[in-house]
């Protein structure tokens, strides 16, 4: 009997500590603490971010936003706008707040990959009179790349960032370089000049996750560039992130929970924009050529987790996929002729997609 309770008792006190540990895995861990301490720390930086480029420019809070949720997304983005909306300014102003690396590469017909990627030199050691190859880093060797006018370079030029901006490393001479992350490409392109442009292949379209329409200032908004910039004033902005930070919290935005329903109407949004698709919409069978492939959907999700942790949420919803759809879907449905006739873009085609597909299917 002695041994029997012995047993028992020890059978109880293991249960005891399974019961403990049980309780200890349900309780909030280190993890989870962390993870709201940097929920935190991301919507105050977000208005820290946003004060301080507010310093260097006026308005445009509609493309900082869409900035900042392809930066915690790891994502691309293609800025469309006339010369003198200081395009490149908020790059190069997001890039010194956030303490990154930035380059800018002027794109023109004449630019060669290497001088995107970087060349190999012939060099000379002087001790020994043996000649090496050395590779010199070009431009892309950066946290944020400016490719300014884009569509002003050959196909060939153009092709020098696609492994970049997919895989975050470049290849030249048969040798293979990391990229230091974090790493982003912002490219603008001009709508009004388009001779001797060349137009940037779907394929490449497709790496960049928004296109940003960046629009005229407002009078008054125009007011106050005018006055700012003309003065002798120049503003100094402070640091608010690490790109060690920034990094994590890339991270962060991928545990973001997602319900199913979110996800399956970012998915109909996307399948609905194609004219091949049985669920397509007639409009959509009428105007469009081509709809939008799988990264879309991928994006629709990051920019929705994205954008809720921004604003504090912990979820995203049907709500934030559709606030990013216009700037995601725009350069990857290909409107035709029909379209053209009729006068309809691809953003009115997204309107009406957005109008006709609802949250919960029947």
């Amino acid at each position: 009997m002695v041994v029997i309770r012995s047993v028992l008792g020890l059978s109880e006190q293991l249960q005891h500590r399974r019961s403990f540990y049980l309780l200890f895995i349900m309780t909030p861990t280190e993890t989870e603490k962390t993870d709201r301490q940097a929920i935190e720390k991301i919507v105050n930086g977000r208005h820290k971010i946003k004060k301080e480029i507010a310093k260097v420019i006026i308005g445009q809070e509609e493309v900082i936003d869409s900035l900042l949720i392809a930066l915690f997304c790891k994502g691309h983005c293609l800025f469309v706008g006339v010369p003198g909306l200081a395009k490149t300014l908020l790059v190069s102003t997001l890039a010194d707040v956030l303490n990154l690396k930035f380059n800018r590469i002027q794109f023109t017909p004449d630019l060669m990959p290497a001088d995107i990627t970087g060349t190999d030199i012939l060099e000379q050691d002087h001790a020994t009179g043996k000649r090496f190859f050395k590779f010199i880093k070009g431009p892309i060797f950066s946290n944020i790349l400016l490719a300014d006018e884009i569509n002003r370079t050959p196909p060939k030029t153009q092709a020098a960032l696609l492994q970049s901006m997919q895989e975050y490393k470049v290849t030249a001479s048969g040798a293979t370089y990391i990229l230091d992350l974090p790493f982003i490409v912002f490219a603008t392109q001009n709508p009004i000049e388009q001779e001797g442009t060349y137009p940037l292949p779907e394929a490449q379209l497709d790496r960049f996750m928004f296109q940003i329409d960046v629009q005229y200032p407002s009078k008054e908004e125009e007011i106050e560039i005018v006055r700012t910039t003309t003065s002798a004033f120049k503003p100094m902005v402070d640091k608010v992130f690490s790109p060690e930070e920034i990094m994590n919290l890339q991270d962060l935005v991928t545990r973001v929970p997602v319900a199913d329903h979110v996800l399956e109407y970012a998915i109909r949004l996307v399948r609905g924009s194609r004219p091949t698709d049985s669920s397509a919409p007639d409009f959509i069978k009428k105007w469009i050529s081509w709809g939008a492939g799988p990264r879309a959907s991928q994006f629709l999700i990051l920019g929705g987790k994205a954008r809720a942790l921004l604003d504090g949420r912990y979820a995203a919803t049907c709500n934030d996929v559709r606030a990013i759809a216009k700037p995601i879907l725009q350069h990857r449905i290909i409107t035709n002729f029909n379209a053209e006739a009729e006068g309809k873009t691809s953003l009115h085609v997204i309107d009406q997609l957005l109008d006709t597909i609802k949250e919960h299917s029947k």
